[in-house]
């Protein structure tokens, strides 16, 4: 197994982990580590797929630069990825499925204790099934031409914002459940994470028929 699929693995079982925590209310300070943790592996799992596809050429302080907006190291990792195809057949598509599993079991685990509308739920499997049909269909999201989805979707700022905003509302909802802090809060938070999981979507369907 590629280290980076072993990285998703690891990053899936945590979350169920999480969830039982969240469940059982456990401190809900743990649990926001943990959570951050569990986002910080996404980002982890990719330095992996393209260490591992360079044969150790892109070192972490290369991905790291290039994260960070250093064309240099941007276009040297850019380079690896299109290679990334015939070296991991379904590198790309293992962690798109990683990434859904820790939403679905984040999101169901909220609804569960009542934080979060069921709804919203609803939504965000309809919005990821239909979306990741069509972006099947292009190819993955590493692959945005548009400038459009290239700003919201693919660009660092864009990916940066999302995982942030993820942390914040997923390690706050906890909170609420455990700790009993307001849950309006929790409720604009949780209001705006959708609302930028839409745009989104809409960025990826856009780029998909442009």
């Amino acid at each position: 197994m590629r280290s980076a699929d072993a990285t998703t693995l690891i990053r899936v079982l945590l979350v169920i982990f999480v969830a039982y925590l969240i469940i059982y209310k456990f401190n809900p300070f743990v649990i926001a580590v943990l959570i951050a943790i569990a986002i910080l592996l996404d980002a982890v799992d990719g330095f992996f797929a393209v260490h591992e596809a360079s044969s150790g050429r892109i070192t972490l302080g290369v991905y790291l630069s290039g994260l960070l907006g250093n064309e240099r190291s941007k276009k040297a990792v850019r380079s690896v990825k299109k290679t990334l195809k015939k070296k991991a057949k379904f590198g790309a598509r293992i962690d798109v499925a990683g990434d859904r599993a820790v939403e679905y079991i984040l999101w169901i685990t909220f609804v569960y204790t009542g934080v979060v509308p069921i709804i919203i739920l609803f939504l965000i499997v309809i919005r990821h099934s239909f979306v990741d049909a069509v972006m099947a269909a292009k190819g993955t999201s590493s692959k945005m031409k548009t400038k459009f989805a290239k700003v919201v979707y693919s660009s660092n700022i864009g990916r940066g914002f999302v995982n942030v905003l993820k942390f914040v509302t997923w390690a706050y909802l906890p909170f609420v459940y455990i700790s009993g802090y307001p849950i309006t809060i929790g409720y604009a938070l949780v209001a705006v994470l959708f609302a930028y999981i839409m745009l989104r979507g809409a960025a990826e369907v856009y780029e998909s028929f442009a």
